[in-house]
């Protein structure tokens, strides 16, 4: 083959790659709009096949090809929910809040601030971690709460509210009972103190006045032991906290009521617990 019909089948090639390229870019790039009930129905039908993804980007479609039409409002609501199901949830934070902003008197708004709350509280995580994710949860549930009172999501809301309240003490708890094996008496007795103060509905309080107790004794404090002991007694008489207490301030066994010594005369004169 001559030279120069080499250079022509190069030349020729290069020439027909930069058309395929663009071929290519052109189908791309291309943009078909389609009718509104289309796209909605499809991402619904996505939705409900469990393809949350794929459901969540037509959603988005349907807004960015009919941005002024009512179901451009109702897919940002239905994507901040497919996200949700798709376990994106910072995602579903932000979609819910632009719903917020963009339609404050909508009447699905409250379902908004339901579903960011939820976003939140699905991603709580054990005591042993932070718990600042609970606290966003609880805040946002008491928004629900209070923003929506009369609402099945404001129900629900305060239900997961009195479970955060109760991992939130949980985690005051953990790092209490931590401070207390380093021997740091007063560290532990402040986060034993915030649980009795400001989570008192909590599963918890027996467990923290217990401990209130132990910490006030390796202190010294017998007499602010015997008060919390006696509190403990009073409201707890069956936990087995009290026990623990009841056997810390006598001789280190359970001892029968009509046994009792100086404590139950100090303590419970008249016979309370």
């Amino acid at each position: 083959m001559m030279p120069s019909n080499r250079r022509f089948i190069a030349l020729l090639g290069v020439v027909m790659g930069a058309l395929a390229l663009a071929g290519c870019a052109s189908k791309t790039d291309t943009y078909v709009e389609r009718p509104v009930e289309t796209i909605y129905n499809n991402a619904m039908d996505q939705l409900l096949a469990g393809k949350y993804k794929d459901a969540a980007k037509s959603f988005d479609e349907v807004e960015q090809q009919h941005p002024y039409s009512v179901w451009a409002t109702k897919a940002q609501i239905m994507n901040a929910y497919a996200l949700y199901e798709n376990r994106d949830y910072d995602a579903s934070i932000v979609s819910a809040d632009r719903f917020i902003q963009l339609h404050p008197g909508h009447r699905d708004v409250a379902y908004a601030y339901y579903l960011k709350a939820l976003d939140y509280y699905i991603q709580i995580t054990d005591v042993e971690r932070d718990q600042k994710v609970t606290q966003q949860a609880y805040d946002a549930l008491a928004e629900v709460a209070r923003r929506f009172p009369d609402t099945s999501y404001a129900r629900d809301a305060k239900f997961k509210m009195d479970l955060c309240r109760d991992h939130l003490a949980g985690k005051e708890m953990q790092i209490g009972r931590w401070y207390e094996g380093q021997r740091q008496y007063l560290a532990a007795i402040n986060r034993f103190q915030t649980v009795v103060n400001d989570y008192q509905t909590t599963t918890h309080i027996p467990e923290a006045l217990e401990r209130l107790v132990e910490c006030y004794y390796a202190l010294g404090l017998n007499e602010e032991a015997k008060r919390t002991a006696a509190v403990l007694g009073y409201n707890y008489p069956n936990s087995k906290w009290y026990e623990a207490t009841y056997a810390l301030v006598t001789t280190g066994s359970e001892t029968p009521k009509e046994e009792r010594g100086w404590f139950a005369r100090v303590v419970d004169p008249f016979g309370l617990f």
